[in-house]
């Protein structure tokens, strides 16, 4: 036993932690019961709902490293974890290894971006966490030594989670085409953009696989939305609040596909953090929102997408045969400059996957001790 402070009231508890004294709601500490999570399925086996009455303590005691509360009305107590208790007191939820803070970077990040050759991702867990961590972190990473093969970018994707479909089916080719449904498949410049903003789910993740990169120019273009985002709030608070608090309308439309959404410019958490940014010109709707309200939303729009073209915040990358650049879609802002299509040959193969995906590979991961933390060594080629 150890003799911490519980004071038992009616609606719930407090209880005295390392940080101090914390209160805790008795559904929440009924819920929080070990015995409420089967061993087998993991899965919550009690439901709070069924309980006659609501829960109330009739005593409280420390055992070990266990909160133990006997129950009016139920014959069994309940344990919760110490550890739980003060890592919400702290925080406000339960620990999550994947709750990564992110690393914001701006135009001189390319020497940084993580590099992980594809065989250390496929066949080592040090190598698919240093990938899904700086995947979280950073939102971008390269997978290198890409085999040029149609099975190499399914293998890389699974690693991380399954392939999510879009109107283009579960992969795309980009490259020039004689009747383009998409300026990617077009040998012009792409303005800065994220991905699909027209669909419900925008992908999460995207892979960009080169296959070929023999042409005059066509240097891909990669900015940290958040880092702009964050920017924008630092020096223009009220446009911030614009963006980040009214969803405007995006489409994609073809001969055999109309997809339309509703997204919010700048994407934030609860706690206010920027999680991410939607932008994407060429595939903007109409903007639907009241037109006295647009004499203050258009010029925080306008705002935000120019400083998407400051030098401080665009990297360029040129995208090699057997390298993957792969991409957080709802933080990363991509394009392209133009290109020669006559000067040789550019193919890139994309897909996407789930931001969900993403991070519970991370947490299975990190739960094996592998945290992602470490550098990879990229493989060595035999002369």
């Amino acid at each position: 036993m150890t003799d911490i402070p519980l004071n038992l009231r009616e609606h719930g508890m407090m209880i005295g932690l390392p940080d101090g004294e914390a209160y805790f709601n008795y559904y929440w500490l009924r819920d929080a019961c070990i015995s409420c999570i089967d061993p087998q399925t993991r899965e919550r086996v009690f439901d709070a709902s069924e309980l006659a009455k609501p829960p109330r303590a009739s005593s409280a005691m420390i055992d070990g490293d266990m909160l133990v509360i006997a129950w009016h009305d139920e014959a069994q107590a309940s344990r919760v974890p110490m550890s739980l208790l003060a890592q919400v007191a702290r925080d406000g939820r339960a620990p999550d290894p994947a709750a990564l803070p992110r690393k914001l970077w701006y135009s001189n990040h390319l020497p940084a971006i993580a590099r992980v050759d594809q065989s250390a991702v496929l066949e080592t867990e040090a190598g698919l966490a240093r990938l899904t961590r700086a995947l979280i972190e950073d939102g971008i990473a390269v997978v290198t030594g890409m085999d040029k093969t149609s099975e190499a970018l399914p293998r890389l994707v699974n690693s991380i989670g399954s392939v999510t479909p879009s109107a283009e089916g579960l992969f795309f080719d980009v490259r020039v085409e004689v009747e383009p449904t998409n300026l990617a498949f077009t040998a012009g410049p792409l303005e800065m953009h994220t991905d699909l903003p027209g669909e419900e789910n925008a992908p999460g993740v995207q892979f960009l696989h080169c296959l070929e990169n023999t042409v005059e120019g066509g240097f891909s273009l990669f900015l940290d939305g958040a880092a702009v985002a964050e920017a924008l709030r630092s020096e223009d608070p009220d446009a911030f609040e614009l963006l980040a608090t009214h969803d405007i309308p995006f489409f994609y439309r073809h001969n055999n596909w109309d997809y339309r959404a509703h997204q919010r410019v700048i994407e934030t958490d609860p706690e206010g953090s920027v999680t991410g940014v939607t932008i994407s010109q060429h595939l903007q709707d109409t903007i639907d929102l009241p037109q006295e309200f647009l004499d203050s939303y258009y010029p925080a729009f306008i705002k935000f997408i120019r400083m998407m073209r400051q030098e401080r915040f665009l990297l360029r990358f040129r995208s090699e045969a057997g390298n993957c650049v792969v991409f957080d879609n709802h933080r990363i802002v991509h394009g392209r400059e133009g290109y020669v299509a006559e000067s040789g040959s550019r193919h890139l193969r994309g897909c996407y996957t789930d931001r969900g995906a993403l991070r519970s590979t991370y947490r299975v991961l990190a739960g094996k001790g592998f945290d992602g933390s470490a550098e990879v060594p990229e493989r060595q080629v035999s002369a």
